[in-house]
């Protein structure tokens, strides 16, 4: 579809040359900018421009496109004003209307307002999205929750899955599937049942996508793109159905892959796995934990996916049994009862006595540990023991000052120590206090409160994610700078303050 032309397809020749100079910093800025004219006249203009001596590419690309906007200063509170009326106007500021359909733009437009995060992301965001919904509910925005989820599943109707983000050159690859977490927060934040029906043909699209290939697997043959056997059960893994370099981080993708020495199209394939799986970038995808080139995202099957496919397995059945469909209700409830065995048998591992990720092809638990091991508590797969153990591993070596740290490893990746984030601090609270851990999730969520506060009161501003091993220091690392909004940071801590009868 031409809605759907990226930027290296519509300006090939210039959209290398800007992109490999890193003319404008961000490599993001020139995908996200919007052309004056029609892209074959740039190119031309360009091709018969670019060899002449006072030719100067910095000025060409300000003639002919319009860069966005920099640095938010809404997203600021100059006068420190308590932490929760300052959430209350950022849910305004991060707002965008029903998008107008722009000629050549990357961005997908929707037909229904939604919440960005804020910053260099200036586009709804897949999982980001559900954490943001959970702060709208406790700020009593329902509407806004309605018209997101209505805009994924527009999204899934037009090009058959929900892409990272709505832009054409996020359309190779998803992020964590949590739509069906989305139509259940609907569901029981309007009391209306009929949400899962109504979502119903979504929410099986969905479940297809990522479920590609799965009638191919065999002994012989068990992995396919998403989808890979272990002991007889479907499971499945992050993918990227483009083996070039991110548009968004073109020149970083080809330096990374240069330096690896290893075939291109498999480093470029890893990485946007790695992206697709929302943690870009951390220790988790890494051969050798401390180098990024050893990436190697396709070949592990992720604990946290697998749980989150889990409960789009429930949900579907929920939805099927609400409609009548018993047969597709029991095939549903078949394939959920053998991934939560799956969950159960092959993703703890007894000697850390932890959930683990799984390296191909012989699915052994890789040694990397993260927070994605609290999934299997905030989806109750895991048994009382097994929660024991993660509740008092996570209590003794993830609970830092300021909050749960995502991983053990520090590398300079921003989903490492010492950074922690929103989203996996809900989790854990959450998984926690479902097996009974009440204690031990307020003392991290407290400690994350106060960080996020302390920061809040230092720099004015909420942010994506923060240090958690001296809180009040700003987060750093990653292939961009610390990013201000936030989003799933303002939900999160708003719901946490909610929790512990914080009133801010």
């Amino acid at each position: 579809m031409s809605w759907i032309d990226t930027p290296d397809e519509l300006y090939p020749q210039l959209f290398q040359a800007v992109q490999d100079s890193q003319l404008l910093g961000d490599s993001k800025t020139f995908v996200d900018a919007l052309p004056n004219g029609e892209p074959a006249a740039i190119v031309a203009d360009y091709l018969s421009q670019q060899h002449q001596p006072d030719f100067d590419l910095s000025e060409f690309v300000a003639s002919h496109f319009k860069l966005p906007e920099g640095d938010d200063k809404s997203l600021h509170s100059a006068e420190r004003k308590p932490v929760r009326e300052h959430i209350e106007r950022l849910w305004d500021v991060l707002t965008r209307a029903q998008d107008a359909r722009q000629p050549h733009s990357s961005l997908l437009a929707l037909p229904r307002p939604y919440i960005v995060p804020g910053g260099r992301f200036r586009e709804i965001y897949y999982w980001d999205s559900y954490f943001t919904m959970l702060g709208l509910a406790g700020s009593g925005r329902i509407g806004m929750i309605e018209n997101m989820v209505a805009n994924f599943a527009f999204l899934i109707d037009q090009i058959g899955f929900i892409p990272n983000g709505n832009r054409s050159y996020y359309c190779t690859r998803s992020q964590p599937p949590f739509f069906a977490l989305m139509v259940e927060l609907l569901a029981q934040t309007t009391h209306n049942q009929d949400v899962y029906r109504h979502y119903l043909p979504q929410l099986q699209r969905e479940y297809d996508f990522w479920m590609i290939g799965a009638e191919t697997l065999s002994e012989k043959n068990p992995v396919s793109r998403r989808v890979v056997l272990a002991g007889g059960t479907c499971l499945n893994r992050y993918w990227d159905d483009s083996s070039l370099p991110r548009q968004e981080s073109h020149a970083e993708d080809q330096e990374l892959a240069a330096d690896s020495k290893r075939e291109t199209a498999e480093v470029y394939r890893d990485i946007r796995a790695g992206a697709e799986s929302g943690w870009d970038y951390s220790s988790r995808w890494f051969a050798d934990e401390h180098d990024m080139a050893s990436i190697q995202t396709t070949q592990i099957v992720p604990v946290d996916l697998n749980c989150l496919l889990y409960k789009l397995e429930t949900v579907l059945a929920v939805a099927y049994q609400l409609t009548g469909d018993h047969p597709q209700q029991r095939f549903c409830e078949e394939r959920a009862a053998a991934r939560r065995k799956a969950v159960q048998t092959l993703f703890f591992d007894p000697e850390t006595q932890f959930f683990a990720d799984l390296l191909l092809p012989e699915l052994q638990p890789k040694p990397s540990l993260s927070l994605a091991g609290a999934y299997p508590l905030f989806f109750e797969l895991a048994t009382p023991e097994q929660a024991a153990a993660v509740a008092s591993r996570i209590h003794s070596r993830y609970l830092k000052p300021g909050g749960w740290v995502t991983t053990l490893v520090n590398t300079g990746q921003q989903w490492d120590s010492p950074n922690g984030w929103a989203p996996l601090q809900w989790i854990v609270y959450r998984g926690l206090c479902l097996y009974g851990y009440k204690t031990e999730a307020e003392t991290g969520a407290r400690r994350w409160i106060d960080n996020n506060l302390q920061v809040y009161q230092s720099v004015g501003a909420l942010v994506e994610k923060y240090n958690v091993e001296q809180p009040g220091v700003l987060a750093g690392g990653g292939e961009y700078e610390v990013q201000d909004g936030f989003g799933w940071t303002n939900a999160v801590l708003s719901r946490l303050m909610d929790e512990l009868g914080d009133e801010g």
